[in-house]
């Protein structure tokens, strides 16, 4: 199913109001994504939606647009839609009076209307917390169906605007764990998920979501690509978000030992979050299939490897890692033991830039600038 690509540039578009630059990690991140060598110029001129802006993927995606204005004079109008404006301003506080950008307030779950043309649609508003997939399955997989109904519905009042989905490694359901060593699964391997367990509200919606696309690109022409995002951390990611990454990051910040809760054999992809952006823009502007797992296989590492890693990065500290028995394995994903196979990405001539070393110091970085403020 080929994804056709957004159109070039239509019409020039008002010079931005250049904000106050943002220092530190997150500037020096999108600064070397907007060097990333891609045909950018694909999206010059166009109207770009986000919807939950404000969230950590999202987030670095509009910034990363409204550079290429500052860089390249690309005029690309960003709308970031969130359901909390004021939560918004607070992540884009140095760009919310540029004329490029707007926060629109807005849920997914209800028709989006909008007072101008989009070209392009990056759906990102779902549920992300784990915890949330259980305690609220209802709005989780709201989101990601009725949400993507709606936005693929906007896509086709807009003359077949391009829509992107940040879909989820979860799509892949439960694979088998061979030696406690799992493996790299492709964009084919699709397992078992047990529908009748309400976390599964996040793995069904997401796999719901992509189903809805996939039938609006074959029914209606609308050009897609689903971006299957593994296990993500930077900058943006809470310290109570409640995945591994998370719980390691508060350790190191807060100069305590890292504890694990199992034996921290199961192995996932973890990828920073700069390198993941960049990933979704090679398979938006370089891709002709429809999905891709963006992940760096780099970082397909266990539990504990990882927390090992974040121990190292801050040395002087001499954090240690050990172990407590293990917890209800029913918190933790179901694709227990899976990583993503970046191969077709890699295809693409992508490759992660910062890479799991580097972007555990730079997470870390992040926090502590944001302590010593």
């Amino acid at each position: 199913m080929p994804a056709d690509r957004p159109s070039s540039a239509r019409s020039a578009q008002p010079e931005p109001t250049p904000g106050t630059r943002p220092t530190g990690v997150i500037a020096r991140d999108i600064d070397e994504l907007v060097d990333t060598p891609l045909p950018w110029e694909q999206l010059f001129g166009t109207t770009v939606l986000i919807t939950g802006a404000g969230g950590m993927i999202p987030a670095y995606v509009a910034r990363t647009l409204l550079r290429l204005n500052d860089t390249r004079r690309a005029g690309i109008r960003v709308l970031g839609l969130v359901r909390d404006p004021s939560s918004a301003r607070e992540v884009f506080s140095d760009v919310i009076d540029r004329d490029d950008f707007a926060i629109v307030q807005g849920d997914v779950s209800h028709p989006v209307r909008l007072d101008t043309h989009v070209d392009l649609v990056i759906h990102g508003a779902s549920p992300a917390r784990p915890h949330l997939h259980a305690t609220a399955p209802v709005d989780t997989i709201r989101a990601n169906v009725q949400g993507t109904l709606n936005l693929l519905e906007l896509c086709r009042d807009a003359g077949g605007a391009r829509f992107v989905l940040m879909s989820s490694a979860e799509v892949y359901g439960r694979h088998p764990i061979e030696g406690g060593q799992g493996g790299l699964l492709t964009e084919d391997s699709y397992g078992a998920v047990d529908i009748l367990n309400p976390r599964a509200s996040y793995t069904e919606g997401k796999r719901a979501a992509e189903t809805i696309a996939a039938s609006y690109h074959a029914q209606y022409g609308i050009p897609i690509t689903l971006a299957r995002f593994g296990h993500i951390f930077g900058p943006g990611m809470a310290l109570d978000d409640g995945r591994v990454q998370a719980d390691f990051t508060a350790d190191v910040v807060a100069g305590r030992d890292i504890t694990l809760h199992s034996d921290g054999s199961a192995r996932r992809t973890y990828t920073y979050l700069a390198d993941a952006v960049s990933g979704l823009f090679a398979a938006l502007l370089l891709g002709a299939d429809t999905a891709y797992n963006v992940s760096d296989r780099d970082g397909f590492v266990s539990i504990r490897e990882l927390a090992e890693a974040f121990a190292r990065a801050r040395p002087a500290a001499a954090l240690r890692v050990g172990f407590r028995e293990p917890t209800d394995a029913t918190r933790g994903t179901t694709a227990l033991g899976a990583g993503l196979d970046d191969a077709r990405l890699r295809a693409l001539g992508w490759a992660p830039h910062v890479g799991l070393e580097k972007g555990i110091d730079r997470t870390i970085a992040w926090h502590e600038e944001r302590r010593s403020r």
